[in-house]
């Protein structure tokens, strides 16, 4: 059993690790802060997790609550980790950070896609980027985790093997579909209902900053470097996302070739699923059969004419994209079964 405390659980993400968390066998959530909310009983702001804990937010400061948790979480805006992780590397609690601030590991990378200079470039190699498919053997030693990007998780995940196995053209294509909740808890106009109900909505056509992080990943993979165009759009869901991105084969490649490769590397894994049939509604990922759950779909259809492999992803925002991820990164750090806390179906329907 281990203490836990969540450092800014008011928002979405922070609601999705209580709800795992709390439900977990081996995980003692012992605080969660909000400044906003102190003092509030987390169901004011939580009000799915009534009945399931007593707890009250903490208006203390993150440094006085480390002595009471084994690992904190940090689900803090971008920049705000930045401000506080070497105070609590020095207390020497496990840390699992949400944001962006410690993924790269290379610090031109910030300068490049978050526009500024890295304070600690010397912490970024600490830090393992929290996906465990990629980097299990990593995360079973880790004490420090930097848990991917939501739409990165998906994107990495259907091109990592296509890129592995060398199959694909350095230059890639990655269209992102991503629902409202990813814009996260605070209100703006372009998330007020009446602007944002309905839509289809280009919001970031080039220079998104998870780009980055696909690109570093797929050449940790693939051990060469890979060139990202992305384009986010915001659409008319609460949860999920769908990444649909376009590889351009460098040989022929058929069918069973890439199935094969698929499996090779997923084999075992416990929360990728592979989406392809011929028949039913559901022939290819779609974000309305994940949503709750930590699975990440996975498909691709082959374009003979275009000699185009296109690499379907779907998964939940604030499950595999964020909290669930987290919590599987957790259980591999301190030994526990992968799945624990993890093991819930998607809702359907939704």
């Amino acid at each position: 059993m281990i203490s836990v405390g969540i450092i800014g659980a008011s928002g979405y993400v922070g609601g999705e690790l209580l709800r795992i968390l709390l439900r977990h066998p081996k995980v003692d959530v012992k605080v969660v802060t909000s400044r906003r909310y102190a003092g509030e009983y987390i169901h004011r702001v939580h009000p799915n997790l009534k009945g399931l804990t007593n707890l009250q937010f903490s208006g203390k400061s993150p440094e006085e609550v480390l002595d009471k948790v084994d690992v904190v979480f940090l689900s803090l805006p971008h920049g705000a980790s930045l401000k506080i992780v070497p105070q609590i590397m020095d207390c020497g609690v496990s840390i699992i950070d949400m944001s962006a601030d410690f993924r790269f590991k290379d610090p031109e990378r910030y300068k490049l896609w978050y526009g500024f200079e890295h304070p600690y470039p010397d912490l970024l190699k600490k830090f393992v980027y929290g996906l465990p498919e990629l980097h299990r053997d990593e995360l079973r030693s880790a004490k420090y985790v930097a848990v991917p990007g939501c739409m990165a998780t998906a994107a990495i995940l259907s091109l990592a093997p296509l890129a592995k196995a060398g199959l694909i053209d350095e230059k890639i294509i990655v269209d992102a579909k991503i629902g409202s909740s990813g814009s996260g808890g605070k209100p703006s106009l372009a998330t007020h209902f009446s602007e944002r109900f309905g839509v289809i909505r280009v919001y970031k056509p080039v220079g998104h900053r998870h780009t980055g992080e696909i690109e570093q990943e797929l050449e940790y993979v693939a051990k060469k470097k890979f060139k990202i165009g992305m384009t986010a759009h915001a659409v008319n869901i609460v949860r999920g996302i769908l990444t649909t991105s376009h590889a351009f084969m460098i040989k022929e490649t058929s069918q069973t070739e890439i199935w094969k490769v698929y499996r090779t590397m997923y084999r075992n894994e416990p929360f990728i699923r592979f989406i392809k049939s011929k028949r039913g509604l559901y022939r290819y990922p779609d974000p309305k059969i994940v949503i709750g759950a930590n699975f990440a779909d996975i498909g691709f259809e082959i374009d003979e004419y275009m000699k185009r492999i296109v690499a379907i992803a779907a998964i939940d925002n604030l499950v595999k994209g964020a909290a669930g991820n987290a919590v599987q990164s957790m259980n591999l750090m301190f030994g526990f079964n992968e799945k624990e806390g993890l093991e819930m179906p998607a809702l359907h329907p939704v």
